[in-house]
């Protein structure tokens, strides 16, 4: 499958050596340009590419980067994309920490229907509740005891099943998390999130996430971010 990758932090770049792994044609582009890219290059053997290049002839697309930065892509970014292409989108909302404010998500929009508004095209949301490292190790073949599931979560259900065969493929179980309206059962600080559930604990985790706490969901997980930021600081 020929896929773009939008965004080299640890998310896009961990999928982008895991992809070239599997024998996927693979693109990487950033805000920075192809020059910025040539240690990701080595690293995961995708070819880097422009901004404009990335989703040209690709079958899926994946958008790895800061929430704030969405708004900043170009406006005509898909306009050269395949009708039917998939857009996965991996991003979450940090306000304060990583993002710099979005009202319409503080005001309660959900964060994937968001960034699907922004880019003009339906997204698939996955990828966002599993921490890089976990990604990069924790893959194991299916049927293997506690292997960890990722929910993955659309409208469209053609592009769910690649999305959902594609979180197989990297190692992990897929489970339907539903529309992408009840994505926010996946957003940070909900008990789906960053927790490396196996398949029935991540069913019972998304069944669990109360619409009323969102609020709470979101400060829970800011707080343990800037604990985290501090740590580090001190360390």
């Amino acid at each position: 499958m020929k896929i773009g990758i939008i965004g080299a932090g640890a998310i896009g770049s961990t999928l982008a050596r895991d992809l070239v792994k599997l024998g996927h044609e693979v693109r990487v582009a950033n805000s920075r340009g192809p020059e910025s890219l040539a240690k990701i290059a080595v690293a995961t053997g995708a070819t880097v590419v422009g901004i404009a290049d990335v989703v040209k002839g690709a079958q899926l697309v994946v958008v790895s980067i800061p929430e704030f930065a969405i708004a900043n892509l170009p406006h005509n970014l898909f306009s050269g994309a395949d009708e039917d292409v998939v857009v996965v989108d991996t991003g979450n909302y940090y306000p304060d920490v990583r993002d710099r404010r979005i009202p319409a998500l503080d005001a309660g929009a959900i964060e994937s229907q968001w960034v699907s508004e922004q880019l003009g095209r339906p997204v698939v949301k996955a990828f966002n509740n599993i921490v890089a490292a976990s990604l990069r190790d924790k893959g194991v073949p299916a049927g293997t005891p506690g292997r960890v599931a990722l929910p993955v979560a659309g409208d469209r259900a053609e592009s769910k099943a690649i999305v959902m065969d594609l979180v197989d493929t990297l190692g992990f179980d897929a489970i339907n998390g539903g529309s992408l309206g009840e994505s926010w059962r996946q957003q940070p600080g909900t008990p789906s999130y960053c927790h490396d559930l196996d398949a029935h604990a991540m069913k019972r985790a998304l069944a669990d996430a109360r619409p009323e706490r969102l609020a709470q969901y979101r400060e829970e997980a800011l707080a343990r971010a800037r604990a985290v930021l501090a740590a580090r600081a001190k360390a």
